[in-house]
């Protein structure tokens, strides 16, 4: 089939939406009608040619959400008619990852989805009859997409799609980090840094999981105020002071769980400060630049805090992605907030351009 895509024909510059041709789905695969796809800072990573792992010309996107039109032999668990959310970390539930409770990062496709192809190592994308290749195994920057049945999440059709796309990556990454990589416990004390679309996610997931205290951390007093509506009950401008205050707040010792969301190298060694002596938990869910490391001084670490990454938020995509969707849908979570706008295909570069400039929190795609 023939559809509108936005390819990203060399790193550096704006992408091209133009058309290309889609195969149909082979076993294992299904065909998804893309209707909404949030533009992510990932994907603006990767068009920058700052990403090592890069490559082009590819479809971007990854935050789709969408109705299954066909699907491939083998497929049992969606049929037409499915609404699904697109899952770039996908979920078989067969191997040693999907196994363990200590971690989602499943590992069946992993080596040729970083490659750009689909698990067989093709792709469905093609251009004048030359292959394009496919993005963390979605490309949800197009009309349609060919997605391997292990990397889309079946939700409740009664989810708006504006609100279910941002499932598939900001918002189930914050939430999670907190939910389900550091497990926070009730009555305690977080502090969140950064107030974008992952940490407001902490933020929400800070509350739903009992904390006590939630101290939201960022530059803007527009995102501190979402973090309030989010269920942050302290806010903070950060600045150079910022590891001193939270310490001060917290008689001395530090917050039970502190999680960075900016991908400031600077800013995770100031979430690492910031959690309590003893047994303070600090997770990292921010991707930092190329060839930048994170300074921890050891003496931080004797005295009993802790470090951890958080990819994905350590969820389980089609386990629990339905999940947290339904919590939305039942008022635990308000994603309108997130949603600040509505941009056609043609408008793809636009969303980047809102993404630099921080306005708003994530501009949605919708496809006519």
């Amino acid at each position: 089939m023939k559809m509108r895509a936005a390819v990203l024909e060399e790193f550096a510059t704006p992408l091209v939406v133009q058309e290309v041709e889609l195969s149909e789905p082979r076993a294992g695969e299904v065909l998804v009608r893309l209707v909404t796809c949030g533009v992510c800072h990932t994907d603006m990573y990767t068009a920058s040619g700052v990403d090592p792992s890069g490559y082009a010309p590819t479809v971007l996107g990854h935050e789709g959400a969408g109705v299954v039109e066909k699907v491939g032999e083998g497929v049992s668990s969606l049929v037409p008619g499915d609404h699904v959310v697109t899952l770039f970390s996908p979920q078989c539930r067969e191997c040693v990852h999907c196994r363990s409770t200590k971690t989602n990062l499943c590992l069946a496709i992993r080596e040729q989805q970083n490659k750009g192809f689909l698990p067989d190592g093709t792709t469905r994308l093609t251009r004048d009859g030359e292959p394009v290749r496919h993005f963390m195994g979605t490309s949800t920057f197009a009309e349609h997409a060919v997605v391997p049945e292990i990397a889309l999440a079946k939700i409740s059709p009664e989810a708006p799609f504006e609100h279910a796309c941002l499932f598939a990556c900001g918002l189930s990454t914050g939430l999670g980090a907190a939910m389900f990589t550091a497990k926070v416990e009730p009555g305690s004390t977080c502090v969140v840094f950064g107030a974008g679309m992952v940490g407001l996610g902490a933020v929400a997931g800070c509350r739903l999981q009992g904390a006590e205290r939630i101290i939201a951390v960022d530059l803007s007093a527009e995102r501190l105020q979402l973090a309030r509506g989010q269920g942050a009950t302290e806010t903070m401008i950060g600045d150079a002071e910022t590891v001193e205050r939270i310490v001060d707040l917290t008689a001395g010792f530090g917050a039970d769980y502190t999680f960075e969301a900016t991908g400031n190298v600077a800013v995770m060694q100031q979430a690492v400060e910031s959690a309590r002596m003893g047994w303070g938990l600090c997770t990292v869910a921010g991707v930092a630049g190329k060839g930048e490391t994170l300074d921890i001084t050891p003496r931080f670490l004797i005295q009993g805090r802790r470090v951890c990454g958080s990819s994905f938020g350590g969820v389980k995509g089609r386990d629990q992605v339905p999940q947290l969707v339904d919590r939305a849908l039942a008022g635990d979570i308000d994603v309108t907030p997130f949603v600040s706008h509505t941009l056609s295909l043609d408008e793809v570069n636009k969303g980047f351009a809102l993404m630099e400039a921080q306005d708003g929190i994530r501009s949605v795609i919708r496809f006519a």
